[in-house]
């Protein structure tokens, strides 16, 4: 059985490092109320959605490294700060790389796994976005999306029940919005530039003033922890929504200070 805290780590440590998995270890203990509280489930019940997230995202993470053809250093580097930071035993460490491996795999079809993810829990909303966000992330390693990733992605996302364009703009706004990401509140990255702010916000340049503070109220409204935590979400998830709405302010800071903090 595959321990609340150590999805709960997971989750933290991918979107704020050390400190995330810090957090992540503390609050684990609630992940099996979280799940409850989200699905209605008992502890039975989240323990298996607990289990299918942790098999789906290895496995997934294997197919999205390997979509280009090769397993980048980046990428190796990406996963196995998973495995050292979370401190797996061996049981769990051998469960991962097999995982992993099964989804490197050319033969790999993730449609099945997938099916299972959805059937098994993962059909809610929540956990589908988190599961999707954990591809981007490894994608993302290198920060660049190759073509053969972006279609990887394209299909896993398809076999969640998004659309392609959902999935274009989705992509579009996390490449740019993780330009924008801070490391101990430090400023945005070098590589953020106000093309980027404009795609992380999901408005085009030429957008009015309003449209833009609209888009950025919506985007934060989504990715309010408040707001989820009142709607059952668990606080390990919270913190995935907390790094996000970070990079989404910090674009909108960038507009507003181009075209004038009186604006």
């Amino acid at each position: 059985m595959i321990a609340g805290k150590l999805i709960a780590g997971l989750l933290g440590l991918l979107v704020a490092g050390i400190p995330g998995l810090v957090f992540g270890i503390v609050v684990g203990h609630l992940f099996d109320r979280g799940l409850a509280s989200v699905f209605g489930a008992g502890a039975a019940g989240a323990a298996v959605v607990r289990e299918e997230f942790f098999r789906a995202i290895f496995v997934l993470m294997g197919y999205i490294a390997k979509a280009d053809g090769r397993v980048s250093e980046e990428e190796v580097a990406h996963t196995q700060a998973l495995f050292h930071q979370l401190n797996l035993n061996d049981e769990q460490r051998n469960q991962a790389i097999l995982l992993f491996k099964k989804g490197s795999d050319p033969a790999f079809n993730p449609e099945l796994t997938a099916a299972e993810f959805l059937q098994r829990g993962g059909g809610h909303p929540i956990l589908k976005r988190t599961l999707f966000m954990f591809l981007v992330s490894l994608a993302l390693a290198d920060h660049e999306l190759h073509s053969a990733e972006r279609e990887a992605l394209l299909r896993i996302g398809a076999l969640l029940g998004y659309d392609a364009g959902s999935v274009e703009e989705a992509l579009r706004m996390a490449t740019a919005q993780e330009h924008f990401h801070r490391e101990g509140g430090a400023a945005a990255s070098p590589r953020a530039s106000l093309a980027d702010a404009y795609i992380a916000l999901g408005v085009e340049e030429h957008a009015s003033d309003t449209e833009i503070k609209r888009a950025y109220r919506k985007l934060m409204s989504q990715n309010h922890p408040d707001k989820l935590s009142a709607k059952g979400v668990p606080p390990e998830m919270l913190r995935l929504a907390t790094e996000k709405s970070q990079e989404i302010q910090g674009a909108y800071e960038l507009i507003r200070k181009t075209r004038g903090s009186g604006r």
